[in-house]
Protein backbone atom coordinates (compact mmCIF):
# COMPACT_ATOMS: atom_id res chain seq x y z
CA UNK A 1 0.00 0.00 0.00
CA UNK A 2 1.21 3.51 -0.74
CA UNK A 3 0.05 7.00 0.27
CA UNK A 4 -2.37 7.36 -2.65
CA UNK A 5 -4.07 4.05 -1.87
CA UNK A 6 -4.38 4.94 1.82
CA UNK A 7 -5.85 8.38 1.08
CA UNK A 8 -8.30 6.86 -1.42
CA UNK A 9 -9.35 4.30 1.19
CA UNK A 10 -9.83 7.07 3.77
CA UNK A 11 -11.86 9.26 1.36
CA UNK A 12 -14.26 6.38 0.73
CA UNK A 13 -14.53 5.59 4.44
CA UNK A 14 -17.70 6.95 6.11
CA UNK A 15 -16.02 7.91 9.39
CA UNK A 16 -12.87 9.73 10.51
CA UNK A 17 -9.85 7.47 10.96
CA UNK A 18 -6.96 7.36 13.40
CA UNK A 19 -3.96 5.70 11.73
CA UNK A 20 -1.22 4.45 14.02
CA UNK A 21 2.21 3.38 12.83
CA UNK A 22 3.87 1.02 15.29
CA UNK A 23 6.45 -1.79 15.42
CA UNK A 24 6.58 -4.97 17.50
CA UNK A 25 10.01 -4.02 18.94
CA UNK A 26 8.87 -0.51 19.96
CA UNK A 27 8.36 -0.23 23.73
CA UNK A 28 6.39 3.08 23.59
CA UNK A 29 4.10 1.40 21.04
CA UNK A 30 3.46 -1.48 23.45
CA UNK A 31 2.77 0.97 26.28
CA UNK A 32 0.28 2.93 24.15
CA UNK A 33 -1.56 -0.08 22.69
CA UNK A 34 -4.02 -0.64 25.61
CA UNK A 35 -4.99 3.05 25.59
CA UNK A 36 -5.58 2.98 21.83
CA UNK A 37 -7.77 -0.12 22.08
CA UNK A 38 -9.73 1.31 25.03
CA UNK A 39 -10.43 4.64 23.33
CA UNK A 40 -11.19 2.94 19.99
CA UNK A 41 -13.86 0.95 21.83
CA UNK A 42 -15.29 4.17 23.35
CA UNK A 43 -15.47 5.80 19.88
CA UNK A 44 -16.73 2.68 18.10
CA UNK A 45 -18.99 3.65 15.20
CA UNK A 46 -17.74 7.27 15.30
CA UNK A 47 -13.97 7.06 14.65
CA UNK A 48 -12.08 4.00 13.40
CA UNK A 49 -8.56 2.91 14.34
CA UNK A 50 -6.27 1.49 11.66
CA UNK A 51 -2.91 0.17 12.81
CA UNK A 52 0.02 -0.38 10.45
CA UNK A 53 3.22 -2.18 11.36
CA UNK A 54 5.95 0.19 10.14
CA UNK A 55 8.27 -2.75 9.42
CA UNK A 56 5.70 -4.33 7.09
CA UNK A 57 4.79 -1.06 5.30
CA UNK A 58 8.08 0.79 4.74
CA UNK A 59 6.86 2.45 1.52
CA UNK A 60 3.85 3.89 3.31
CA UNK A 61 6.06 5.14 6.16
CA UNK A 62 8.35 6.81 3.62
CA UNK A 63 5.49 8.28 1.54
CA UNK A 64 3.81 9.75 4.63
CA UNK A 65 7.15 11.04 5.93
CA UNK A 66 6.85 9.24 9.24
CA UNK A 67 10.06 10.10 11.09
CA UNK A 68 9.49 8.17 14.32
CA UNK A 69 7.20 5.64 15.86
CA UNK A 70 4.72 5.45 17.29
CA UNK A 71 3.07 8.04 15.08
CA UNK A 72 -0.66 8.72 15.23
CA UNK A 73 -2.35 10.50 12.34
CA UNK A 74 -5.93 11.75 12.24
CA UNK A 75 -7.77 11.75 8.92
CA UNK A 76 -11.20 12.60 7.60
CA UNK A 77 -12.51 12.57 4.01
CA UNK A 78 -10.71 15.88 3.31
CA UNK A 79 -7.30 14.50 4.31
CA UNK A 80 -4.86 14.64 7.20
CA UNK A 81 -6.01 16.66 10.21
CA UNK A 82 -3.05 16.14 12.54
CA UNK A 83 -0.12 13.92 13.44
CA UNK A 84 1.55 13.15 16.74
CA UNK A 85 4.85 11.32 17.08
CA UNK A 86 5.73 9.55 20.30
CA UNK A 87 3.74 7.70 22.92
CA UNK A 88 0.56 9.44 24.03
CA UNK A 89 -1.01 9.01 27.47
CA UNK A 90 -4.63 7.90 27.69
CA UNK A 91 -5.83 11.52 27.77
CA UNK A 92 -3.77 12.31 24.67
CA UNK A 93 -5.22 9.34 22.78
CA UNK A 94 -8.74 10.38 23.77
CA UNK A 95 -8.00 13.94 22.65
CA UNK A 96 -6.74 12.64 19.28
CA UNK A 97 -9.94 10.66 18.69
CA UNK A 98 -12.07 13.66 19.69
CA UNK A 99 -10.10 15.91 17.34
CA UNK A 100 -10.56 13.48 14.46
CA UNK A 101 -14.29 13.33 15.15
CA UNK A 102 -14.53 17.14 15.24
CA UNK A 103 -12.17 17.59 12.27
CA UNK A 104 -9.71 19.88 14.03
CA UNK A 105 -6.20 19.68 15.46
CA UNK A 106 -5.94 18.62 19.10
CA UNK A 107 -4.54 21.15 21.53
CA UNK A 108 -0.96 20.34 22.49
CA UNK A 109 -0.52 20.29 26.25
CA UNK A 110 2.78 20.21 28.05
CA UNK A 111 3.32 17.37 30.48
CA UNK A 112 4.46 18.19 34.00
CA UNK A 113 7.94 16.92 33.12
CA UNK A 114 8.16 19.08 29.96
CA UNK A 115 6.95 22.09 31.93
CA UNK A 116 9.51 21.47 34.72
CA UNK A 117 12.37 20.96 32.24
CA UNK A 118 11.54 24.19 30.42
CA UNK A 119 11.21 26.13 33.67
CA UNK A 120 14.48 24.69 35.00
CA UNK A 121 16.36 25.44 31.79
CA UNK A 122 14.98 28.97 31.73
CA UNK A 123 16.05 29.58 35.33
CA UNK A 124 19.55 28.22 34.63
CA UNK A 125 19.89 30.52 31.60
CA UNK A 126 18.71 33.48 33.67
CA UNK A 127 21.23 32.67 36.40
CA UNK A 128 24.04 32.33 33.86
CA UNK A 129 23.07 35.67 32.32
CA UNK A 130 22.93 37.33 35.74
CA UNK A 131 26.29 35.85 36.78
CA UNK A 132 27.94 37.16 33.59
CA UNK A 133 27.39 40.83 34.53
CA UNK A 134 23.83 40.89 33.16
CA UNK A 135 24.51 39.24 29.80
CA UNK A 136 21.39 40.21 27.85
CA UNK A 137 21.62 37.30 25.42
CA UNK A 138 21.37 34.72 28.21
CA UNK A 139 18.79 36.77 30.11
CA UNK A 140 16.62 37.04 27.00
CA UNK A 141 16.96 33.34 26.16
CA UNK A 142 16.24 32.42 29.77
CA UNK A 143 13.10 34.57 29.78
CA UNK A 144 11.86 33.05 26.53
CA UNK A 145 12.49 29.48 27.66
CA UNK A 146 10.93 30.15 31.07
CA UNK A 147 7.86 31.73 29.41
CA UNK A 148 7.54 28.68 27.12
CA UNK A 149 6.87 26.62 30.28
CA UNK A 150 3.75 28.63 31.14
CA UNK A 151 2.60 30.40 27.95
CA UNK A 152 -0.43 28.14 27.51
CA UNK A 153 -1.73 29.25 30.93
CA UNK A 154 -1.15 32.95 30.36
CA UNK A 155 -4.45 34.91 30.09
CA UNK A 156 -2.89 37.49 27.78
CA UNK A 157 -1.78 34.79 25.33
CA UNK A 158 -5.23 33.19 25.52
CA UNK A 159 -6.87 36.55 24.77
CA UNK A 160 -4.80 37.30 21.66
CA UNK A 161 -4.43 33.73 20.35
CA UNK A 162 -7.73 33.72 18.35
CA UNK A 163 -6.83 37.06 16.73
CA UNK A 164 -3.37 35.84 15.75
CA UNK A 165 -4.77 32.60 14.33
CA UNK A 166 -7.32 34.55 12.28
CA UNK A 167 -4.63 36.94 11.06
CA UNK A 168 -2.34 34.13 9.90
CA UNK A 169 -5.20 32.20 8.24
CA UNK A 170 -6.02 35.23 6.07
CA UNK A 171 -2.42 35.77 4.97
Amino acid sequence: MDRVELLRKIQKHPRPVIVEFWAPWCTPCKVMEPSLKQVAKEFQGKVDLWRYNADEHPELVRDLRIMGIPTVLGFNAQGEIFRRTGALPLAGVREAFTAALEGKKPEKHLSALERALRAGTGIVLLLVGWSMQMNWVFLTLGGIVLFSAVYDRCPIVQAIKPRLEALFKKG
